[in-house]
């Protein structure tokens, strides 16, 4: 495969979002110093920097930009460089108000923030073809380049506008999706309801209507939003491949379920050059290093297993939540190196230097108000070394131990009005899941559901409403050649429009499951079930359950209260060469881990009963070695059993036995051999 690294880094990237556009030049020299004090390798530039670069239509001021390369470059610093579309200047919008989004409620939004556009809008889309053309012919071969950053953070905070452009793009998205009117009546099952329509022309967005709308047209539009966008993405890419050719290109994710839903990740990743993430802690009282490890094992999958870059995260707190912590001494440095840990090539922050004005001048960075002589600096400093130290895992890949299944239009489709239970919340679910194959100490990759499963001894579908009939296949294959799978309620239930699959529930997982589901019960709030295993063992449920009907399945719990009491709660399916588990409740933390515990038993992964709870082990391998990461999340000293010595590479001594890893410490170990 092509080389798709940022072009001249041979460390792995530490640094963060460079704004010197919001500073005198006189504290650039200050910068660039005390970057190399840190050890910073890698900055993104001129992210945000449109109105300076273009201050009139037609008139472009590229000094500045030229000194800070150059700059940079003299100064051993790499450079990911921006094209400021995601922030149209104000002449732009004066001139063209039509390319501001409109809601679906009519409301058409103002100038005065950030990423307030519509992606159908044709001046929009020739300004910003414009000024990524200007950028690439001066910059394409300038030495500082390292990569191209294509806008920033698609689909946050607009991720579809409703206005009469985008009305009519969405028509033609229609044709080519379904070949003409009939095809859309059939997919979206107009017969309800006399939704049907005899012209495409009849078709709009889904606006504001008296009462729910066509669940089968608001999944589509959702489709047709991130398609729009992407083709914008595709097209700034494509200027960016023909006149910098040999750079790779990006644009920053937000991967993680707590931060963006707007985009089919799945789709993203097949076209950028190097996948990159930004990942914010959501202090909403879980556990934050969980949620990290999710999002960093989500992103390592949607680049395919192959490494990538932790573009942003924050030094400290944030300043956009209703409550912003302070990080704990250590946690800066805990953070960053879960995500290397998990496959990224690097390290980066929001941002360099603390911005004094603006909307995010509360947000920490790597330079604080208070400068040098603080806390967050000093930690700045120590964690650059240890990244410094790091090198040698560029290019390794992370090793996984199970799979998740996750489907981002199956989560668009799942959030639609009138579902059986608003408490039902897939993304909920797959926190709960992943939480549990975190406490048993397994690495997860994720994958789309057609994707192959082979090489996975377990795979966990936490919440799949929607599954094609080639995803059933796919899963069905899976366990016939000997997987193990576990398949929380709810899943499987409708097609790719939203149509429930023929026959009983849960539709295309029918057979591999070995039951039907012939009602759903859905609890009332705060309604809770008990359910009894054929040990004496009781497990709690809440939330949802089921009327199971076993079609070969044997019963491994079952209801003891609620209107489904003595019927099957939990059943397991042997299937070909494997086994099949059918979750039909939500259970809470320790259901789940013995749900999980017996399938993972099925899967023949054994138990790290060695590892204390919140102490991450994760294993990168490649033609330079083998690492392994060790993360103490909990304030006590541990010590970690090393099946092979080898040499602890953030201090320098030999690591034989049992690695010892104090409160709050990262230990990274290449193995021997």
């Amino acid at each position: 495969m092509p080389d798709t690294s940022p072009r001249g880094l041979t460390r792995l990237a530490f640094g963060g979002d460079y704004n010197p556009e919001q500073w005198p030049e006189s504290v650039w020299q200050e910068d660039v110093r005390l970057m190399q004090e840190a050890g910073v390798t890698l900055v993104s530039v001129g992210i945000f920097s449109w109105a300076l670069l273009e201050p009139a239509p037609g008139e472009y001021d590229f000094g500045w930009l030229d000194r800070v390369l150059g700059l940079l470059h003299d100064n051993g610093i790499r450079v990911d460089l921006g094209t400021p579309t995601v922030v149209p200047p104000a002449w732009f919008y004066r001139a063209h108000p039509e390319a501001l989004p409109v809601t679906a409620e009519g409301v058409r939004y103002e100038f005065g923030s950030r990423g307030a556009i519509c992606h159908s809008n044709a001046d929009y889309r020739a300004a910003a073809a414009n000024i990524t053309t200007r950028l690439a012919e001066r910059y394409g071969g300038h030495p500082a380049l390292a990569m191209w950053h294509v806008h920033n953070e698609y689909g946050v905070p607009v991720s579809a506008c409703y206005c009469d452009a985008c009305a009519d793009r969405f028509r033609g998205w229609l044709a080519d999706t379904y070949g003409g009117v009939d095809g859309v009546n059939e997919a979206w099952g107009t017969a309800f309801w006399g939704q049907r329509y005899t012209d495409l022309g009849q078709i709009n967005p889904p606006r504001a209507t008296p009462t729910v709308g066509n669940p089968g047209q608001a999944l589509d539009y959702r489709r047709f939003a991130d398609a729009t966008i992407r083709e914008n993405f595709r097209a700034e890419r494509d200027i960016l491949h023909r006149l910098s050719p040999g750079v790779p290109v990006t644009t920053n994710f937000m991967t993680a379920l707590s931060q963006c839903d707007s985009m089919d990740y799945w789709a993203w990743g097949r076209e950028v050059d190097l996948v990159t993430n930004d990942h914010y802690l959501i202090t909403d009282g879980r556990r934050t290093h969980v949620n990290l490890a999710m999002a960093a094992d989500l992103t390592r999958s949607v680049a395919g297993g192959a490494p990538w870059l932790l573009l942003e995260h924050s030094t400290s707190g944030v300043n956009w939540q209703p409550r912003n912590p302070a990080k704990a001494p250590g946690e800066m440095a805990r953070n960053s190196l879960a995500h290397v840990a998990r496959g990224s090539e690097g390290a980066m922050f929001f941002q360099w230097r603390q911005s004094r004005r603006g909307a995010e001048k509360f947000h920490s960075a790597m330079l604080p108000h208070g400068g040098t002589d603080t806390r967050v600096w000093r930690e700045v400093a120590e964690l650059g070394a240890c990244v410094g130290a790091l090198s040698g895992i560029r290019g390794t890949r992370t090793e996984a131990d199970a799979a998740m299944l996750w489907d981002w239009q199956s989560w668009w489709a799942q959030n639609l009005s009138w579902r059986p239970s608003e408490d039902h919340d897939p993304r909920e679910r797959a926190d709960a899941f992943y939480e549990a194959l975190y406490d048993r100490h397994l690495t997860v990759d994720f994958a789309h559901p057609e994707a192959d499963l082979s090489r996975h001894p377990l795979v966990v579908v936490p919440a799949l409403y929607l599954m094609t009939e080639a995803a059933g296949r796919n899963v069905r294959s899976y366990v016939e050649g000997g997987g193990t799978l576990v398949v929380s309620y709810f899943s499987g239930i409708v097609d790719e429009h939203d149509a429930v699959h023929e026959g009983a529930c849960p539709g295309v997982l029918r057979d591999v499951l070995g039951l039907t589901v012939e009602e759903f019960s859905p609890l009332l709030r705060d309604q809770r079930v008990r359910l009894t295993g054929p040990d004496g063992s009781e497990l709690t449920g809440d939330v949802w359950t089921e009327f199971v009907v076993p079609r070969g399945a044997e019963t491994v719990w079952t209801y003891a209260d609620g209107l489904t009491a003595g019927r099957p709660a939990v059943t397991r399916h042997r299937l070909g060469r494997g086994t099949a588990w059918y979750v039909s409740t939500r259970l809470d933390a320790r259901g789940l881990d013995a749900v999980v515990g017996r399938a993972a038993d099925d899967a023949g992964l054994a138990p790290r009963a060695d590892l204390p709870r919140d102490v991450e082990v994760v294993r990168r391998a490649g033609e330079s070695g083998t690492y392994l990461f060790v993360i103490n999340h909990t304030a006590g000293d541990t010590k970690v059993p090393l099946e092979t010595p080898g040499t602890e590479l953030l201090t320098g001594e030999r690591a034989t036995g049992r690695l010892a890893v104090p409160a709050g410490a990262v230990r990274v170990v290449r193995l021997d051999g």
